[in-house]
């Protein structure tokens, strides 16, 4: 496979808050997503997963509560923890999931 400019990609996708699969490694996906200032509705998964901010912040919503996740972190959600992300989240994020 070759080399992959992430945030390059990211500005690449056609809309943000679509996902796009860049790399599959056994069961799990590695996911691109472009975030744009918009909230993201919550939601809830059976498996863990891992959101990673590139570039950019994320302000996630967890519990009633608004954790800001920053550029070179990440944010591992547990399964069956009901998340969302809150307006003003802007940026490039990876998506770690099965």
């Amino acid at each position: 496979m070759a080399l992959i400019r992430l945030t390059d990609l990211a500005e690449q996708l056609p809309q943000a808050w679509s996902s796009s699969i860049v790399a599959r490694f056994g069961d799990a996906n590695l996911k691109l997503v472009r975030m744009d200032d918009s909230a993201y509705p919550e939601e809830c998964h059976d498996y863990a997963e891992g959101l990673l901010v590139l570039e950019g912040g994320m302000v996630l919503q967890l519990e009633g509560e608004a954790l800001r996740v920053g550029t070179g972190e990440i944010y591992v959600v547990p399964a069956g923890v009901p998340h969302s992300v809150g307006k003003g989240s802007r940026g490039t994020l990876l998506i770690l999931d099965v």
